[in-house]
């Protein structure tokens, strides 16, 4: 039977998920990848059997999956409706944002400190090396995409990375939760059509270099200013009117509109 106009279509080449590369670990994790990657866009009907087919899985797993995207706040659901992707989330974006600045400050001061103790004692734990060592190549990947002029990648190259600082600080929660919230931001980056900026992206190594160096203080306040300076990004390219929660990223969101700053507007993201 026919998909009814307004569900997406079936992809019957590219495997699920295929275009933000990597093999998804399961159902959930595909959807998901496919609706922040605007796959199956906002207010796309799905179902069960759609969505069996298009993964080529049972209605199990994806029955399933729907509830824990339903959960996660991708999906909407009703009971003799059916299901939806639900709209992007961009009211909520200046919360967002200011969350993850919340998360990301605790796992750069906690990753820095970690780095602190390995280096004045005699522990060397193989989990802070491995993951160092990816840093340090996605870090080389990501200046080799901006040498080049290709930019998009480095979205998923930043994600990468904020995720590995994450895991540096040795919190399995703080990092669980900062992968969660990540999805989400990056959903709100789903309609845009521009090349992603590149302005924010030496930040990366001097803050990597500050949790190198122990300073747990100096990585917090760098990270923090990287987050907000997304932040602030997102609602100016976005046209966000709601004034933010924090006085400071209002009072630079208003300087930043005034006709007199428009060649200081940013037009990349973290």
């Amino acid at each position: 039977m026919p998909p009814s106009p307004d569900e997406p279509a079936l992809a019957a080449v590219v495997p699920a998920g295929a275009a933000a590369g990597g093999r998804p670990a399961s159902v959930q994790d595909a959807i998901r990848r496919d609706i922040i990657a605007g796959v199956l866009t906002p207010g796309a009907r799905v179902t069960e059997a759609s969505l069996a087919q298009r993964y080529d899985v049972s209605r199990v797993p994806v029955r399933e999956a729907l509830r824990g995207l339903e959960s996660e706040g991708f999906i909407d659901s009703r009971p003799h409706v059916g299901s939806r992707v639900a709209p992007i989330p961009v009211p909520d974006a200046d919360d967002l944002f200011a969350v993850r600045e919340t998360l990301e400050v605790s796992t750069a001061r906690s990753a820095a400190r970690r780095a602190a103790a390995l280096y004045s004692g005699d522990e060397s734990p193989e989990d802070w090396w491995r993951i160092r060592r990816e840093i340090a190549g996605l870090l080389d990947a990501g200046d080799a995409h901006v040498a080049a002029g290709d930019l998009d990648p480095l979205v998923g190259i930043n994600d990468q990375i904020h995720i590995a600082i994450a895991e540096l600080s040795g919190s399995a929660t703080m990092t669980r939760l900062l992968r969660q919230l990540s999805w989400k931001i990056e959903w709100l980056y789903a309609a845009e059509v521009q090349p992603r900026g590149k302005r924010l992206w030496p930040d990366h190594r001097v803050i990597v270099g500050a949790i190198d160096a122990g300073d747990g203080e100096r990585a917090a306040a760098l990270m923090a200013a990287h987050v907000r300076e997304s932040r602030i990004g997102y609602l100016l390219r976005y046209g966000v009117t709601t004034p933010s929660s924090d006085p400071v990223v209002a009072a630079e969101v208003a300087r930043r509109r005034a006709p007199e700053a428009a060649p200081d507007r940013p037009s990349g993201r973290t």
